[in-house]
């Protein structure tokens, strides 16, 4: 159980660097969205896919794990959770604190990721609302009745 319990920790510790990855990521996207640069945005949300991948990789090994230590604790693997793991600790709080803490960690900037991601997304709309006011008044410039001056001479003296 003691592996397990390692190996549970290492998989919320890696989680919890790919996280930070990504707030990384996320404020390098805020920049580019403002300078409106397509490529620079571009190169992050392909360095978002990334993490993203090694994330889920990430949870599932952290499901596998947690059903192994259910398997182990006689439990059934569909209903152990991190919150339920740590309550069954309660006989060994130096392991129930270590991952009390790394879950906490964990929620934390999972929380500042999600912050992050509303901001992103409000600066996206507001992106999208600027181009579509540009391109209503190109539309409108096109379509305005074009002036024409005319010239007045002056009447001719006999």
């Amino acid at each position: 159980m003691a592996s397990l319990m390692e190996e549970l920790l290492g998989v919320l510790e890696k989680e919890e660097t790919e996280y930070l990855t990504l707030i990384d990521l996320a404020d390098v996207k805020s920049q580019a969205i403002i300078k409106a640069d397509i490529a620079k945005l571009g190169e992050v949300t392909e360095k978002e896919q990334e993490a993203a991948s090694t994330l889920l990789n990430l949870s599932n090994k952290r499901t596998q794990v947690l059903n192994d230590m259910a398997t182990v604790l006689g439990k059934k693997p569909e209903q152990m959770t991190i919150n339920r793991m740590i309550g069954y600790l309660e006989n060994q709080p130096r392991e129930q604190q270590m991952l009390a803490e790394r879950r906490d960690r964990l929620l934390e900037v999972g929380t500042k990721m999600q912050t992050l991601n509303h901001q992103n997304e409000a600066l996206l709309k507001q992106a999208m609302e600027m181009v579509e006011f540009d391109l209503t008044l190109l539309k409108s410039m096109r379509q305005a009745p074009e002036l024409s001056l005319i010239h007045i001479s002056e009447p001719t003296r006999p």
